[in-house]
């Protein structure tokens, strides 16, 4: 941020109104300030106009609202759009804003790479630069130039989302509080490859909707294309699940990309239906899509839809993805923050 400035943006209430006691401003005005950051959407401080111009001017020594632009916009032949952002630390993120009839979905970042190692992701590829601080999450949603078409947002960018927790956290309690962004908690969802240990904290303190990526359900076939099932075996994330109610509003899903021979046999179809037996869910299968020198690679059309019709024929709500952006790297799997 210019001058060491610390943004504004991504701030809770509560540390707003820690901001206020330390300089000596009145506590309401830290509802004034989140009003004006997350209703409003200022880009400045000053612009900031019910707050006195001596408050104003104490904000603007040490603080700014902290948004940018993205810097590099590519388009799809389906409608699809990327949007490469900077980060403060230099690092370059994506995000793919995907409309479709009446809904607009936004698919964010939460770090820039990911530690994850998944061998089918070409983000996984780039190893983890850093986390994303609260603002970086929020500013790829907040700058976004359809912001007002937005409809609903997935974090199923760059990044495992529990990787980087605490900012996640902080980022949906900013999303859904009635001093923030306002929304349902409905409109968003989060993916995970799977981090255990904050499972339960993120299912105690939001409401918003989870998507697992499970992409095989066998142990030894899971950990080979997914590092993570060593620490957190998909067997365990499904009996945590077991524990919460998946029949109202809030929703559980399970992606499944799709790698031909690899994990689209008669014997998957049986133990994706022997470890999900019980849970209200859907699976979402989707098209392998390729990444340089990889050796998986995606079945014809017809068999993802025997795939797909087999688990709907067991009682498993089941969907095939459509893929979009592809041809921007766009699509699942694809971002790999290209510079300009």
């Amino acid at each position: 941020m210019n001058r060491g400035l610390k943004p504004l943006y991504g701030s809770t209430l509560s540390e707003l109104q820690e901001i206020c006691s330390q300089l000596n401003m009145p506590r309401f005005t830290a509802k004034q300030i989140a009003r004006w950051l997350y209703v409003k959407g200022v880009k400045d401080i000053e612009s900031m106009s019910d707050l006195s111009k001596a408050n104003r001017e104490k904000l603007a020594e040490q603080y700014t609202v902290g948004l940018s632009d993205p810097v590099k916009e590519s388009i799809s032949a389906d409608g699809t759009k990327k949007y490469l952002f900077l980060t403060s630390q230099g690092a370059a993120i994506e995000s793919a804003y995907i409309p479709d009839k009446e809904r607009a979905t936004l698919c964010v970042s939460s770090q820039a790479g990911c530690r994850m190692g998944c061998k089918f992701c070409a983000t996984g590829r780039l190893g983890l630069n850093h986390s994303l601080s609260v603002c970086e999450i929020l500013n790829q949603i907040a700058s976004l130039p359809e912001r007002q078409n937005l409809t609903n947002v997935v974090y199923m960018g760059m990044g495992e989302p529990f990787d980087n927790i605490e900012n996640l956290l902080k980022a949906l309690e900013i999303m859904t509080a009635e001093w923030g962004y306002g929304w349902s908690p409905t409109r968003i969802t989060v993916s995970t490859a799977g981090v255990g240990r904050e499972l339960v904290r993120f299912l105690e303190q939001t409401n918003v909707h989870l998507a697992i990526s499970l992409h095989n359900p066998f142990h030894s076939q899971r950990a080979e294309i997914m590092p993570i099932e060593q620490a957190y075996p998909i067997a365990q994330i499904v009996e945590t699940l077991r524990k919460y109610d998946f029949t109202h509003q809030r929703r559980v899903s399970f992606e499944y990309i799709v790698m031909s021979g690899l994990n689209d046999s008669n014997q998957h179809i049986k133990e994706l239906c022997r470890l999900l037996n019980g849970i209200k869910c859907r699976i979402n299968l989707i098209r392998f899509h390729k990444i340089p020198d990889s050796p998986y690679f995606s079945p014809n059309n017809e068999k993802m839809i025997a795939f797909r019709d087999a688990l709907t024929a067991r009682g498993i709500m089941t969907t095939i993805r459509a893929s979009r952006g592809e041809d921007i790297k766009a699509a699942c799997g694809l971002l790999s923050a290209e510079k300009c």
